[in-house]
């Protein structure tokens, strides 16, 4: 290529940058149409083929940038690079609509299979408003919603360790403004004495099996008070994924 012109090279240069394709693509198409731009442009364009081949190309590049040096996967410092490539925080919701879309199976991790099975060839930066606008579908809000379950569980785990369920849900529902989400994660986590003393006279008066459990029984009077509420030691330290 450093045989071309000055002017070549420019056009060259030019195409590579509006299409994303590489300088092979950019020689053959602007050699097809005489060195004319334009036509250099309807050229690629007009033939999905091609657009294809460049697409699976740029994404295995963009893979390989990110993977981690000593495996296949990308993991925490790739993604890392890539929120700072696509100029987004780690934290930002707009990331779990991405995994969402990449179908990942796991937090802070991408196979090769599902970085590469993106649909888009778009810079993924010039995504990102896209995104934002799917979490606006009440659908494709629901089906996010599911996905993060998974997605964000520990592997090989049916639940959902708690701190990790109140971190998405503040994130999710602050996309729905939902005013109470705050209390219910403050709910989920805060121990009254009550709750303290009751615990003790649970294990000394029930079972382990449970088999007398009385849910009106005499283990729901504490030294301090009589709950009227059902004890918050009730609630599991993980949320159960059925």
């Amino acid at each position: 290529m450093h045989k071309l012109a000055r002017g070549h090279r420019d056009k060259i240069q030019q195409f590579m940058m509006i299409t994303g394709a590489g300088d092979k693509v950019a020689l053959q198409a602007l050699k097809a149409s005489d060195w004319h731009l334009d036509g250099a442009l309807d050229i690629f364009y007009s033939h999905p083929q091609i657009r294809g081949v460049i697409d699976s190309r740029r994404l295995e590049e963009l893979y390989q940038r990110y993977k981690d040096p000593y495996g296949d996967m990308i993991m925490v410092d790739g993604i890392t690079q890539l929120c700072s490539d696509m100029q987004v925080d780690p934290q930002d919701i707009v990331m779990l609509v991405l995994s969402w879309h990449m179908k990942a199976a796991t937090m802070c991790e991408y196979s090769r299979e599902e970085f590469i099975g993106l649909t888009h060839s778009e810079k993924l930066q010039e995504k990102i408003p896209a995104l934002r606008t799917e979490l606006k579908d009440e659908q494709k809000f629901r089906e996010i919603y599911n996905f993060a379950f998974g997605w964000a569980k520990e592997k090989g785990q049916k639940s959902l360790a708690l701190d990790t369920a109140i971190g998405m849900w503040q994130l999710l529902f602050a996309e729905k403004n939902w005013p109470l989400v705050d209390e219910w994660c403050q709910f989920l986590q805060a121990i009254s004495r009550d709750t303290w003393s009751q615990l003790l006279e649970f294990a000394k008066t029930v079972d382990p099996s449970l088999t007398n459990y009385d849910p009106e029984g005499a283990w729901r009077t504490s030294s301090t008070s009589s709950w009227s509420t059902p004890p918050r030691t009730s609630l599991p330290p993980a949320v159960d994924g059925g």
